[in-house]
């Protein structure tokens, strides 16, 4: 599943293309998404100006005066690039039409989904994320707050999208690993010098993998087709059996919360 930085990658890549374009038609090829897509209400933004883009949680906003468009890519989405006369692929499900190209949004799962809203405070979707992990609000005290009194380890709790936004499994074990803390810790007695730690760990993680394009996991690819390079980088996670880059220890994999999780015994004692 695309996480915060695969979704981040690919707004930083559409955002400096599209911002100031009018969207010439949205054709609908298929609306069976996880959500029906609703033909009608996305063509009311046909020729519409793209007054900007951004990301919110895992999800691409696009702001147009009218209101706004709010894809999530689900398990296997993407977009893709094309002429105009393009030939939609199999799992095409919209085409967004511009004066000189298309964006194609694709997904084999279908468990993805583009919404209109006008209000995006009320987008039903938005009512109960968490703390933006790359703002300024997510910091050691929010997070020593989290964790109070929780019995869930500490892998699960910084997973848990209605109190941290886009920390998927990869960004969870590799922030672990570099804060030293065993995934499997309660939460609970997770001291407030480990979550300046962690904090700091879990920004540097996705800053990275945002530069480096997001991780080459399953079906993620980036807006030219090319996969994401953040996979070289990796400390522990899917790295089972190979030594420590720290240590020379064995890395071990467990099972939190039906999740692999990958991690040194030794240096997140």
């Amino acid at each position: 599943m695309p996480e915060l930085p695969e979704v981040e990658t690919i707004k930083n890549a559409v955002a400096p293309l599209l911002v100031g374009q009018d969207i010439v038609r949205i054709n609908i090829f298929n609306p069976n998404l996880r959500w029906p897509v609703d033909k009608k209400k996305l063509q009311s933004l046909n020729s519409e100006k793209i007054l900007s883009i951004q990301r919110k949680a895992k999800y691409i906003v696009i702001y147009f005066e009218k209101g706004h468009i709010i894809i999530h890519l689900g398990m296997s989405g993407n977009l893709h690039f094309q002429k105009n006369d393009f030939t939609p692929l199999r799992h095409d499900h919209a085409q967004f039409k511009f004066k000189k190209y298309s964006i194609f949004y694709n997904d084999p799962r279908r468990f993805g989904s583009i919404h209109f809203v006008k209000d995006l405070d009320s987008f039903f979707l938005f009512k109960n994320i968490g703390l933006e992990p790359l703002s300024d609000s997510f910091n050691d005290s929010a997070l020593f707050k989290m964790t109070r009194n929780r019995k869930t380890s500490i892998k699960q709790l910084i997973m848990n999208g209605s109190l941290i936004v886009g920390v998927g499994n990869i960004y969870a074990s590799e922030s672990l690993f570099r804060s030293k803390i065993r995934p499997s810790k309660p939460a609970k007695n997770i001291t407030k010098k480990e979550c300046v730690y962690l904090v700091s760990a879990i920004k540097q993680v996705l800053k990275d993998a945002i530069k480096l394009g997001g991780s080459s996991i399953r079906d993620f690819k980036q807006l030219d087709g090319s996969s994401g390079y953040f996979k070289i980088k990796h400390n522990v996670y899917g790295r089972e059996g190979e030594d420590c880059n720290q240590c020379s220890t064995k890395i071990k994999k467990i099972i939190i919360s039906g999740r692999s999780t990958f991690y040194c015994s030794k240096c997140q004692s």
